[in-house]
């Protein structure tokens, strides 16, 4: 290969040469006839030959235009008549838990494909691979009769033991590529966070979309050359490139924790009749996200009877109106500007005039004296737009602002929406109380249920995320955090409350012996149409347990409801199931 440059230069240089002694011998030619007196029989002879001598030189200069110039461009296009070119598949990276059970993973399989022109009987060959393969003996019958291709697939990614026992039968026009394939071993457990893959191995949902640069790695080529019909020639069948495996990630999701909680919450929405509902576990200290789910459930190894949206983590993809789980944030605008302590009494009306409006609590009651505690116990509409109009709308506005409750979190899922607040030069005094207790802004249940982790960790406001580690490079990620609450007393003060609603408000099915369980309710109606859906709720619980040694904060709910309820119940289970797999325990 080495000498191939000098040859082709020799070539062109001998091309040149012969045709400028042409050129000279034919202007020699001209010359000397035309100087000549010869008779007029003579000049025929003249131009046959000065004719010849022209068409000489055309013949030569195509003859160097073809094994000169374009020599490379149709040697280039005759290989590629006969060489069928296929991608090789590397093996995605990994996909661990924090305890290093796996999540996701490549696995050896083989393709199958076939050439239509080698095959003798299209009939009998379909029936044999029919016997291996899962459809009927008609569907490969149709493929290996496509003429006049020479190149079908019989099964992408088919199991590698299935492909071994086809080979064995040395069908004429059938081939084999060593391939991998996507397989999760928890079946749909934290299907929605994982994602899926297309079958070219192209993360598309999930986490395998996420990280799909990092996983998938980089793709290799693999050819072989064919003969006169397509068969391959023997020998001719190699790796051009090989395939880089992509790398291996590390999650933040404990499996076992995603089993339970998605067990939880499927029987609390159901013993509801919902359809719909989120989780979201998260570890106040770090950001960490330990469980997240958004029912109804993907199975990435049933994708085809998974339901419609069900690959949706709605718990990051959609925001809602959280109704009164927000009025802690309220709560600690209150208690951060001393406009009133736990144990201060307010009159509170039936029913409140906001601009045009009447705000009442969810349910009718007559004018009544209420502590602080109360109102956030009875979660009271009524009593929590009083107690934050004592503190000052702009103090809340400016608590969400630094909560950072209407940004988007930063979370590494794609597809996060977007929290949406009238900015505050917007606010009327009715969208003040409405804000206060969770109506007329948006937030996600990641986002809420990050709060609450920011309230159990005094303060601490914490990237969410799932990727912790590259294991392969030994790499740690780290990522962003922030004391946005530096007032330990109003912290201190809200747990209490908060532990009030469970021991004493409407949180009670919440609570767990032993523990002190810190969380709110919420029946928040839904938004329709300019107003709000007659006999529709969202219904949340969000809270942690206080005074233990685990900052774990929980978020769960059940959408779209035709009556009002609690969540609080499918918090305990899932709670309780944390503290004996974390080992949580009180600390005074």
């Amino acid at each position: 290969m080495a000498n191939a440059p000098r040859e082709g230069r020799r070539e062109r240089r001998g091309g040149a040469e012969a045709l400028s002694s042409i050129g000279t011998a034919l202007t020699d030619l001209i010359a000397s006839e035309s100087g000549e007196k010869a008779s007029s029989v003579r000049r025929p002879i003249r131009y046959v030959r000065i004719a010849f001598v022209a068409l000489a030189v055309l013949f030569f200069c195509r003859l160097v235009f073809l094994q000169v110039i374009v020599a490379p461009t149709y040697t280039a296009m005759a290989e590629e008549s006969r060489t069928i070119n296929f991608p090789v598949t590397p093996k995605r990276g990994t996909i661990y838990d924090r305890n290093g059970q796996i999540l996701a993973v490549s696995v050896d399989c083989t393709t199958i494909y076939c050439n239509p022109s080698e095959v003798t009987d299209a009939r009998h060959e379909a029936s044999m691979i029919s016997t291996v393969l899962e459809e009927d003996a008609e569907y490969y019958e149709g493929l290996l009769s496509r003429e006049p291709s020479t190149f079908v697939y019989i099964e992408r990614q088919a199991d590698a033991e299935k492909a071994a026992r086809l080979k064995e039968m040395e069908l004429p026009g059938i081939y084999f590529i060593a391939d991998s394939r996507r397989e999760y071993p928890n079946g749909g457990v934290g299907g929605q966070v994982i994602g899926v893959c297309d079958v070219d191995g192209n993360g598309i949902t999930g986490l395998e979309l996420q990280y799909d640069e990092l996983l998938r790695g980089t793709p290799g080529t693999y050819s072989a050359e064919r003969g006169e019909k397509g068969a391959p020639i023997p020998g001719g069948v190699h790796e051009d490139t090989p395939a880089i495996d992509g790398e291996d990630i590390m999650i933040s999701l404990d499996i076992r924790m995603q089993t339970k909680m998605e067990e939880a919450l499927e029987q609390g929405i159901l013993s509801y009749e919902g359809e719909h509902g989120n989780a979201v576990m998260i570890d106040g200290d770090t950001g960490e996200i330990y469980a997240i789910c958004s029912y109804p459930y993907l199975d990435p190894t049933d994708r085809e009877n998974s339901l419609i949206g069900s690959d949706n983590l709605t718990a990051i993809t959609q925001a809602f109106e959280p109704g009164s789980i927000f009025k802690s944030v309220s709560a600690l605008t209150v208690l951060s500007e001393r406009a009133l302590e736990p144990e201060d009494v307010i009159f509170c009306p039936a029913g409140l005039e906001a601009d045009e409006y009447i705000i009442k609590d969810a349910h009718e009651r007559p004018d009544v004296e209420m502590s602080f505690a109360t109102i956030l116990n009875e979660s009271s509409n009524v009593g929590i737009s009083l107690a934050t109009q004592e503190a000052g709308f702009d103090k809340l506005n400016a608590m969400i602002e630094r909560l950072q409750i209407t940004q988007k979190t930063g979370v590494d899922y794609p597809g996060e929406a977007q929290s949406v607040m009238p900015d505050f030069n917007e606010w009327a005094y009715v969208t003040g109380c409405n804000i206060s207790f969770g109506q007329g802004l948006t937030a996600t249940p990641l986002t809420m249920a990050r709060f609450y982790g920011m309230v159990a960790a005094d303060g601490l406001l914490c990237q969410p995320h799932f990727l912790m580690a590259k294991p392969q490079s030994g790499e740690w990620m780290e990522y962003e955090s922030e004391q946005v609450i530096t007032d330990q007393e109003a912290l201190d003060k809200l747990k209490g409350m908060l532990q009030g609603v469970v021991l004493e408000g409407t949180g009670k099915d919440a609570e767990i012996e032993g523990y002190d369980v810190a969380g709110k309710t919420s029946t928040a109606e839904i938004a329709e149409d300019g107003g709000y859906a007659k006999s529709r709720y969202n219904l949340c619980f969000a809270g942690f347990i206080d005074d233990s040694n685990s900052n774990l904060a929980l978020f769960v709910s059940a959408n779209e409801i035709n009556y009002e309820g609690r969540m609080a119940s499918v918090f305990h289970d899932i709670m309780l199931e944390a503290i004996d797999l974390y080992n949580i325990v009180p600390v005074k």
